[in-house]
């Protein structure tokens, strides 16, 4: 079916004219009973009685029937245009954020209350995982935008510097490091996340670097969980300054002073799937995350 012909007849019929249809439509009256006459060939049906001149246009039966249908087609597609622009308009809408746990808990809570105070219309999720179940999230296109510690090893993936995490080894408060530092913690029982983890990528980065073998070590899932181990005295571990801070504050963990001052940092990443457009929530919260 011609949609145009179609809107042509639902709009003679509503207004109830060919020259009020006409004007309304921005095109002659001439076009109006052409298009007309071309759905009724199409349809093989007569939809309007054509009586005497200067008579109220009337509809036949299958006109009629028409008329509804046409109604109902335009009235569903006015609802999605106002849908449409409601959500361009950021007045209706979802955003669905992966992000790690570290993440989740100490740098993201900030810029989600901002974004819902200038966009209180728009539902978030939030899923927490690590970066390795993050990127597939994103390949499988069941989050908006992500932010991970490390780069994505997927090439379909697009990331962007976001901020900078610093880490330090951290121990219970009641225990002193040996002078050779680097045989100490190589004798210690390390406390390391699942495989997976930006965490744990970065520890044995600083294995790597500093020589340290590691003999002993337990897996947790969690920063948080690795932090109140290591001050019940149950190892050492490298952690983020900001998941240990209200530990070390009260005392019950410490860090070791890094090396010639030499502060272990790590980048955090605003990832993208490049073959999925962004919508105009996810545009608007990464705009919030590189002001802010």
């Amino acid at each position: 079916m011609n949609l145009h012909a179609l809107r042509v007849f639902h709009t003679v019929a509503k207004l109830g004219g060919f020259s009020l249809a006409a004007e309304a439509l921005f095109i002659s009256q001439p076009a109006v009973s052409k298009a007309l006459k071309e759905l009724e060939n199409q349809l093989n049906i007569q939809l309007i009685e054509r009586g005497a001149k200067g008579k109220k246009l009337m509809l036949t039966e299958g006109g009629q029937v028409l008329y509804e249908h046409a109604r109902s087609i335009f009235a569903i597609e006015k609802s999605a245009i106002d849908d449409i622009k409601l959500r361009t308009d950021l007045k209706r809408g979802s955003l669905i954020i992966g992000t790690s746990t570290t993440i989740a808990g100490y740098w993201l809570p900030d810029y989600l209350a901002k974004f819902c105070a200038v966009y209180p219309d728009i539902k978030i999720e939030v899923k927490v995982a690590n970066t390795a179940k993050i990127e597939q999230e994103l390949l499988d296109c069941a989050i908006d935008l992500a932010l991970v510690e490390g780069e994505p090893t997927e090439p379909d993936i697009t990331c962007k510097h976001w901020q900078n995490d610093i880490l330090s080894i951290v121990m219970s408060s009641s225990m002193e490091p040996a002078i050779n530092i680097h045989t100490w913690l190589s004798d210690q029982h390390w406390l390391l996340r699942e495989p997976g983890s930006g965490t744990l990528e970065i520890s044995k980065e600083l294995f790597k670097q500093q020589n340290i073998k590691i003999d002993k070590s337990m897996q947790l899932g969690s920063n948080e969980a690795i932090a109140r181990a290591v001050s019940q005295g149950l190892g050492v571990a490298l952690l983020p300054n900001v998941v240990t801070e209200e530990l070390v504050q009260l005392g019950k963990l410490k860090r070791l002073e890094p090396q010639n001052n030499k502060k272990i940092s790590r980048s955090l990443y605003q990832l993208k799937y490049k073959n999925r457009p962004s919508s105009h929530a996810a545009n608007a919260f990464e705009e919030i995350l590189f002001t802010v």
